[in-house]
């Protein structure tokens, strides 16, 4: 039944929900829908079987009430729940004879709780008081939606399963399709993967002619366990019965019928909003991903897919012959000693500079472990290179990486349209060739900090001693291995789109400076030009420009004088990107001139598209990096004049600070929801934050903070979950926080920080297409609440941990930094 339908009798169902555990039920629903077709009979008879459906989930409403939520037993199952809740659910109870889904129904929409009085607010008068609860965040599982071969129907019906030996068991259906099924079994019942059993439909045979006496057989896939009293039992069909007309008859039925019962809308759904928010992501990284290849075996880094936000790592890298040196500072010895760690994701900590010689750039490099092995060194290391302009400190994971990953289907059914298929081809024979040897991904994130380096040059070191830092240097090979920098594709977040045309140009810096050029594209907004001589300009620069061709074929508009500012301008200085500057209202020429020449010449004006350098790379190496995210991706969203935090982003690999957040998990309604805010100090979000963020635009670079987080699992409640924190803005003094990170030390775990916050732009659309119309198709209000919520993301976060780098610089005891380690060793055994 579609959804409109179920609005339509929302009154009869509400009315049913009041007749559902009496012993005359079926006469009862009989009498009360025989003015209905018997379709819909049929339908709201499955809307009350659902209803009726036992369940084993957990009931907890902390932070979701207005109530005292306390321990409830209920069969051996403890809840939570308040006074009036436990009212609603006794009687509940007391009515179906047991728990249902009726009775967690009317448990989570009582008057007090949260989201309940959410909705009320929202269709009362806007004088009336605000109801204030604590924000909650979605967490959003990256990379976890899956691809479906055929359409199946969330659907709960009665079914008997017939055992090989003969044994026959009751037993109900959660999902079907034409090909499949999944079934909930008892416990005590056992059936393993390539059993063959036979399923009686029992309750689709009481009201249609199947023409089934012999039941269908089935093979069984797979089980998956629960904690409830049942498993789930994956099945696939064998087909041996040749019912041709039965497989029309389910065919039919679930297309009839998938409007309101499917799992794969939910699937899709999920698809979307993973994917949007995965798309908000991966741009905004400020680290940098390196691939790495076993070649004649050795592990070499082959590749790195670079963003707006983490290229300028890559050059950093690059020395006078524009080539990279990954390879030599992040070589064979170090990595094998890296993959020596226990964890997933192996850490470490380079301290790098430079140094120049005859017209050469010559890398000198040292790990952290490799200082703590050479003490002697390591005062000379820190203290010489911390001097130097070109000190760099850099975060160093590595983890993993799989050339599998690159492929992601779209997780629609080939029944959804002509073009899924076309659509879910693997990455290209050129692509794949480069992607295969990959076996770790590195992130290399840059965390330099003027007070590390003001810390490192304090320390003091023999000048007699300086020759010895030719252990940590690296030389020059004359063949070095290939490196592929491949740029991460997106939406074009240009809010015009640029067309190619050649024509001439003059840039007047100032009266007395003029250049002559071409220009190379040009939007409504916006032009890209290239001058002959280098022009000394920088982003922000005012300068006028003047179109004398294209003045010759308007004399509506007066094409010189026209005022931009400078964007970009390339190392050259001789490509620059300008935008049109408006004074306050007035109208602009350039944009009243550029709006009709492409309004009349649409068909004839080529689009500016960059293509790839090798086709499908991009997608595979995001593919790739999606898969295996170890950091904690944080999005504000906007929320009336302020942000908030309304999203958590969870990778294969959580982050310490996830499993801060992550015990205090609450399922409401088979969603996972947490409360991030408790990371940061009291109104940081939602007054600090959105001030800074107000200011900013998506080309931006990151804004940095440093956040020092204290947790006390001895304190870790519901009411303040045993965290406190301090955010300070980057290169602001931190002795302030001296107190407080030795409060951490000796009582709890201590986290210092990196926060690095984007300015987002507007969602790639055009990637979600395929699946946001298939939503659409069912529930245009859900493909709508999804645009409505990826659209309000205004920025995304990321939270890195620098802890061990930082701590030595606030000067603590060593034995308090020791005995806080042990604890935090303790507690990641715990939870990793």
């Amino acid at each position: 039944m579609s959804e409109d339908k179920l609005e339509l009798h929302q009154d009869l169902i509400n009315d049913l929900k009041g007749d559902l555990g009496d012993p005359n039920f079926d006469f009862i629903f009989k009498q009360k829908t025989a003015q209905l077709s018997k379709p819909d009979q049929f339908l709201l008879k499955m809307e009350m079987t659902r209803l009726s459906q036992p369940v084993a989930r957990f009931i907890d409403l902390r932070g979701q009430v207005s109530g005292d939520v306390k321990p409830y037993e209920h069969d051996g199952k403890q809840h939570f729940m308040d006074d009036l809740a436990i009212s609603v659910f006794e009687r509940e109870v007391a009515q179906h004879g047991g728990y249902t889904m009726a009775v967690y129904e009317a448990v989570m929409h009582t008057d007090n709780n949260y989201k309940v009085m959410q909705k009320q607010a929202q269709v009362q008068d806007d004088t009336e008081p605000e109801v204030v609860f604590e924000h909650e965040a979605q967490l959003i599982r990256f990379a976890s939606y899956e691809s479906r071969i055929e359409e199946r129907m969330n659907y709960s019906i009665k079914i008997t399963v017939e055992l090989k030996s003969g044994t026959t068991i009751p037993a109900s259906t959660s999902d079907i399709s034409l090909s499949g099924a999944k079934i909930k079994l008892g416990k005590s019942y056992h059936v393993h993967p390539k059993n063959v059993i036979t399923l009686r439909l029992v309750g689709l045979e009481q009201d249609f002619e199947l023409g089934l006496k012999e039941g269908i057989q089935y093979e069984v896939v797979a089980v998956e366990e629960s904690n409830s009293d049942y498993n789930y039992v994956r099945l696939k069909r064998t087909f041996v019965e040749n019912n041709s007309g039965f497989d029309e008859f389910l065919e039919s039925f679930i297309h009839g019928n998938k409007r309101r019962y499917k799992i794969n809308l939910d699937n899709t759904m999920d698809a979307v909003v993973c994917k949007g928010y995965e798309q908000y992501y991966l741009p905004r990284v400020s680290s940098l991903f390196v691939f790495f290849s076993r070649i004649n075996n050795m592990l070499l880094p082959s590749m790195t897919l670079t963003n707006e936000n983490n290229a300028f790592i890559n050059y950093y890298f690059e020395d006078e012959r524009k080539t990279s040196c990954l390879y030599s500072i992040f070589n064979n010895k170090r990595l094998q000693k890296l993959l020596l760690q226990s964890a997933p994701v192996k850490e470490a900590y380079c301290y790098t500079f430079t140094h120049s010689n005859g017209g050469k750039i010559y890398f000198y490099s040292a790990f952290d472990y490799e200082l703590e092995e050479n003490p002697e060194l390591k005062s000379l290391f820190l203290g010489f290179g911390s001097e130097k302009e070109s000190w760099r400190v850099f975060k160093v994971q590595l983890m993993p990486s799989h050339h599998e990953d690159a492929y992601i289907p779209l997780s629609l059914p080939k029944s959804a349209g002509k073009n899924v298929e076309k659509l879910n081809r693997r990455p290209p024979p050129r692509a794949q060739g480069l992607i295969e040897p990959v076996h770790h991904l590195m992130l290399l994130t840059e965390i330099t900090t003027p007070e590390h380096k003001s810390h490192c040059s304090k320390l003091t070191y023999p000048q007699e001693s300086i020759n010895r830092l030719k252990e940590f240097g690296h030389g020059k090979s004359k063949n070095p291995p290939p490196l592929e920098k491949v740029a991460l594709e997106y939406v074009n977040l240009r809010s015009h789109k640029r067309f190619l045309y050649r024509t001439g140009v003059a840039l007047n810096i100032s009266d007395s400076q003029v250049f002559s050029g071409n220009t190379r594209d040009f939007s409504i907004m916006g032009l890209q030009i290239e001058v002959e001589h280098a022009v000394d300009v920088a982003k922000g620069d005012l300068v006028t420009v003047d179109l004398p061709d294209l003045q010759k074929i308007t004399k509506q508009h007066v094409l010189s004088g026209l005022r931009y500012e400078v964007m970009a301008v390339s190392k050259s200085k001789t490509i620059i990107n300008l935008k049109v500057k408006q004074v306050t209202n007035a109208s602009h020429t350039a944009i009243e001139f550029f709006t009709a020449l492409i309004d009349n010449n649409k068909d004839k004006l080529q689009p500016s598209e960059e293509a790839p350098k090798i086709p499908g790379l991009s997608t595979a190496l995001r593919n790739m990096v999606t898969k295996s995210i170890c950091q904690l991706p944080l999005y504000l969203h906007k929320k009336a004049s302020h942000m908030e935090i309304g999203a958590v982003g969870h990778g294969l690999y959580p982050s310490p600070l996830h499993n801060i957040l992550l015990p205090h998990l609450i399922n409401h309604n088979g969603q996972e929801l947490l409360f991030p805010n408790k990371l940061f100090p009291n109104k940081f979000i939602g007054d600090s934050l959105t001030e800074q963020l107000k200011e900013k635009s998506r080309q931006d670079k990151p804004l940095r903070f440093t956040l020092f987080v204290h947790y006390d699992e001895k304190q870790s409640d519901e009411s303040n979950h045993g965290v406190k924190s301090q955010c300070i803005p980057f290169g602001e003094p931190i002795e302030p926080l001296f107190l407080f990170a030795k409060k951490a030390l000796k009582n709890g775990i201590l986290f210092i920080c990196h926060l690095y916050v984007s300015k987002t732009g507007r969602p790639d659309m055009d990637h979600l297409a395929n699946e946001l119309r298939y939503v659409s198709h069912y529930a245009l209000h859900k493909a709508k609440g999804l645009e409505e919520a990826l659209w309000s993301v205004n920025g995304v976060c990321d939270v890195v941990d620098v802890t061990d780098v930082m701590m030595p610089v606030l000067g603590l005891e060593n034995h308090l930094i020791e005995r806080m380690k042990n604890r935090k060793r303790e507690w990641l055994t715990k939870h990793f």
